[in-house]
């Protein structure tokens, strides 16, 4: 084999590896958080502060108490410490856990196609396992993933470990494709196997 066919081999081969590579760099360097994206907040012996607050268009938390902290468009870890600093003054040494959750959209031939918000890691077996999993008709080796302005489309059955380490991002969509109902035995062979016994029914029914 000549050096530009053997060229060529490699790029048809490493070519959904480098996409599935820059996607992951992509979700790893898109870590802020959203307008839209909702944050769980545990404050510890503070069931009052706690709970699910989405964040509004102007960054702010939707929830009287939090409504003055920007949380979009900044590293969780400044989220955190200034979320810290405000419950500070109502009690020192205050012990909370925020978690993101991202609105990723489940659709296509899943069982329970739907908009859900999913903890930061979440991998895309994992969103279609939340979706209910893939119907009768779902195929998991064309999984397409809608990001901004690019796509790409996973095979979850046969290279589900490859894609393993890809996490759902804030806004995906995951469409989970529609496999053929066309059967050869059922649509062709059968139908085939029909008309050829007709036809010899007759024949036979003439030749009497």
């Amino acid at each position: 084999m000549n050096p530009a066919n053997i060229c060529l081999v490699l790029a048809l081969l490493l070519g959904p590896v480098s996409a599935s590579a820059q996607m992951m760099n992509h979700v790893q360097e898109d870590g802020a958080l959203r307008p839209g994206d909702v944050v769980r907040l545990t404050v510890w012996r503070h069931p009052e502060m706690s709970g699910e607050f989405v964040i509004a268009s102007d960054s702010t938390l939707v929830h009287p108490l939090y409504q003055v902290v920007k949380v979009a468009g900044v590293p969780l870890s400044v989220v955190k410490e200034r979320l810290r600093t405000l419950l500070a003054s109502y009690e020192q040494d205050v012990q909370l856990v925020v978690e993101p959750l991202l609105p990723v959209t489940v659709a296509g031939e899943v069982r329970q196609p739907n908009l859900y918000r999913l903890p930061r890691g979440t991998t895309f077996a994992q969103a279609v396992a939340m979706a209910g999993g893939p119907s009768d008709l779902g195929r998991l080796d064309r999984v397409r993933v809608i990001r901004k302005d690019h796509a790409m489309t996973l095979d979850l059955a046969g290279s589900y470990a490859r894609f393993d380490s890809l996490t759902v991002n804030s806004g995906d969509q995951v469409l989970v494709a529609r496999r053929s109902n066309f059967s050869l035995l059922r649509d062709f062979l059968v139908p085939i196997s029909s008309v050829t016994g007709a036809v010899v029914a007759v024949l036979v029914y003439s030749s009497r």
